[in-house]
């Protein structure tokens, strides 16, 4: 495979805030040495804000160090690498390259795993014990024989909004769920599966949906971006990956290898091949912008921060859920009456040219579907009486009426009391 794609990679709401409060625009990079070195096996602590290196923290052949296995307690340091092989050696911390990794700002600890190594590994990056790494070794992630079996590899990573980690296969066959203590351990929860509505774009598909990143949001989804482009939202329960479509703004070389969250709530993505800096993509239009003056030496294979997606949506939610004043428009000329819903009886209003069948969509801020339900109307029908079969929780809602050719003829926010 080629670098490209190989090389590519519940809370109480009390403890949302808190996370959104400690949020930080650091994040961390799996880098090479520097222009034209595609061996990532760096780690180095990066601005998301200006996409800038600010500081090394790993750095291969130079950095001294020791692993840990916390199964047997066993402990390796440089000297096992004293020949010069640090390549292919599952004794040096990033020895097999790495294209996955997660940062868990609770602990401090960046997780990885290394490619063809069936490991879970970490290291403290907030101290001074940045060259004490810990290795777990995983039955749910066998090492292949064969390099050339890429599917198997481990090339996206994420922390949740849970506090649990996840790390996805190339092939998106493999999702891993591990714990971030002292003594994490690691299960596999199956295959993802694709949506319906996909359109024949594929989680699994080698050319689009292999390699690139991971990211959770607040709302306890994750988010896959392809090396590929392709962005899919993953339902950890249900393992169910939803196609959100595909980034466009970037340079045609330009493949989308890391990615993490800025403070602002953007999307920041780097690529692994190319040395053109970093770009910011907003994550409802997917359209990505040049962060400009950001680093062009270091490309990188990973990147991982501490920051969810869709904090502010989470917070706007949390505020309405607990009665005080959110910062959502609801305006007069809203097409919602109550609003905000304070019973299960409301109206909508409708274009007086709509009529047959419509179809009721109430969504969280996230997109996911909390109530779907039919109902009919006959044409010049303004004001249309509907009722919530189960009150969902106070928070904030999207609302969408489609009719019966599929096209939406409202589509607005809604606040329930």
């Amino acid at each position: 495979m080629t670098a490209k794609l190989l090389l590519s990679t519940a809370f109480a709401l009390a403890s949302f805030s808190g996370f959104a409060q400690s949020s930080s625009n650091k994040a961390y990079a799996i880098t090479g040495d520097g222009n034209n070195d595609y061996l990532w096996m760096n780690i180095r602590q990066v601005d998301l804000s200006t996409g800038k290196i600010e500081k090394t923290i790993f750095e291969k052949n130079k950095t001294a160090f020791t692993i840990t296995d916390v199964m047997n307690k066993s402990v390796v340091d440089q000297s096992a690498t004293a020949n010069g092989d640090i390549y292919a050696n599952a004794k040096y911390p990033t020895g097999t390259f790495v294209a996955a990794a997660a940062y868990d700002k609770r602990s401090g600890n960046l997780f990885f795993m290394p490619l063809r190594l069936g490991e879970l590994r970490w290291v403290n990056v907030n101290g001074t014990e940045a060259n004490k790494f810990y290795s777990l070794k995983t039955a749910p992630v066998q090492p292949k024989a064969d390099p050339r079996e890429e599917g198997g590899n481990i090339t996206r990573m994420a922390i949740a909004a849970n506090g649990k980690g996840y790390a996805l296969s190339n092939d998106g066959t493999n999702l891993l769920e591990f714990t971030t203590g002292k003594t994490p351990s690691l299960i596999s929860l199956g295959s993802l599966i694709d949506a319906e509505g996909n359109g024949g774009i594929s989680i699994h598909n080698k050319c689009s949906s292999w390699g690139g990143d991971m990211v959770a949001d607040a709302f306890g989804k994750l988010w896959v971006v392809s090396a590929n482009r392709q962005v899919f939202e993953v339902d950890v329960n249900s393992r169910i990956a939803t196609y959100k479509g595909a980034i466009t703004g970037l340079s045609g070389t330009f493949t989308t290898n890391g990615a993490a969250v800025a403070d602002d709530g953007s999307l920041v993505v780097t690529s692994a091949v190319s040395f053109e800096g970093y770009y910011k993509v907003d994550i409802t239009t997917l359209v990505a912008t040049k962060i400009e003056g950001s680093d062009i030496k270091y490309n990188a294979a990973d990147l991982a921060g501490a920051n969810l997606l869709l904090q502010k949506e989470k917070d706007a939610s949390v505020k309405a859920g607990s009665g005080s004043i959110v910062t959502l428009d609801v305006s007069a000329s809203t097409s919602v009456f109550p609003n905000p819903i304070t019973g299960t009886a409301f109206r909508v209003q409708l274009d007086a040219a709509t009529d047959g069948e419509i179809n009721v969509v109430i969504t969280d801020l996230s997109g996911r579907a909390i109530q779907n339900f039919k109902t009919s109307v006959v044409k010049g029908q303004r004001l249309v009486s509907l009722n919530l079969a189960a009150k969902p929780a106070k928070g904030a809602y999207f609302i969408k009426v489609r009719n019966s050719k599929g096209e939406i003829v409202l589509s607005d926010k809604i606040l329930v009391m």
